[in-house]
């Protein structure tokens, strides 16, 4: 009986020990000095803590809708890391400079992440590499 009731014990200790999720949002911010028309990125964790729950487009009317992303593995809670892409072929509205492109939500459990932000590609309309940076900014941060 006593043995039973020091596990119950720590059972009902390492739960309560355990963290809480919480869901954090992450702009992607980039710059670049030439007009982007595409562009490209991989959001991973490195210490394996955060599941992407949801993506949103950024602030260019550009890139007005969702950018592109696996919709199924983020809706099955199976995404521990995202590639986004979008374009535009709206060359009068093309943005330049800094600029954000996408929010990404997640849900980060069992300890602190490590983010890395790798900007895969941008280009211009017409097909152009350009040199660009991609940054990451916490916005929001609940539990």
């Amino acid at each position: 009986m006593r043995v039973i009731l020091g596990i119950a014990m720590l059972t009902l200790a390492s739960l309560a020990a355990a963290a809480e999720p919480r869901f954090v949002a992450l702009d992607v911010i980039i710059d670049a000095a030439e007009p982007v028309a595409a562009w490209q990125f991989e959001l991973s964790d490195r210490n394996r803590t955060m599941t992407v729950v949801g993506v949103e487009n950024g602030d260019s009317p550009a890139f007005m809708d969702a950018p592109y992303y696996d919709r199924d593995a983020v809706a099955d809670g199976s995404a521990d890391r995202i590639v986004v892409a979008d374009f535009s072929l709206d060359a009068d509205r093309l943005p330049s400079g800094r600029f954000r492109i996408a929010t990404i939500h997640v849900m980060v459990e069992d300890g602190e992440p490590d983010f890395a932000l790798k900007l895969i590609n941008t280009t211009t309309r017409d097909g152009r590499r350009i040199d660009a940076t991609a940054t990451l900014q916490m916005t929001k941060e609940r539990t």
